[in-house]
């Protein structure tokens, strides 16, 4: 792992590792250091379910106490009429900040990981005989339908 970060690094490459737990990277000691040394650019999503050993994560990561107010502030005052997370990100230590990640409605529908509105797209794909793309292109029309009417 070392030697393929460096290795990257050495043709202006950036290599990207991905994980939804932090305890993935930082339970070995070879692959937390290749990783958070060789690493300017680090991105990170909301982060709560970690605050009572985000000190330890802090410290690993090399983050100052303006960047773990920055991550830990992350969803917590999101507009409930728009459909965006937010998500930090730090460039070298240099530069940081949270930025607000927002798709379309269809591309919403298509994505997410929220278990009822999955079964209302596959429910009515299912109507559809089959057909997903129909069955959220007609989500669109009716929140759309929704919008218009209540304006």
């Amino acid at each position: 792992m070392l030697s393929l970060l460096k290795t990257v690094r050495k043709f202006f490459g950036e290599a990207i590792v991905v994980t939804q737990e932090v305890d993935d990277i930082i339970q070995s000691p070879i692959v937390k250091e290749s990783i958070i040394n060789n690493s300017d650019c680090k991105i990170l999503l909301d982060q709560r379910k970690y605050m009572n050993k985000y000190d330890d994560i802090q410290a690993m990561l090399g983050l100052t106490d303006k960047e773990k107010a920055q991550i830990l502030s992350i969803n917590l005052n999101n507009n409930p009429n728009r459909l965006y997370k937010e998500v930090w990100i730090g460039l070298g230590g240099t530069h940081s900040g949270v930025y607000a990640t927002e798709v379309s409605y269809s591309e919403y529908l298509t994505y997410t990981t929220e278990e009822t509105e999955k079964l209302e797209v596959m429910n009515l794909a299912k109507e559809l005989d089959g057909n997903v793309e129909l069955a959220i292109k007609r989500l669109v029309q009716k929140r759309q339908e929704n919008k218009s009417t209540t304006n």
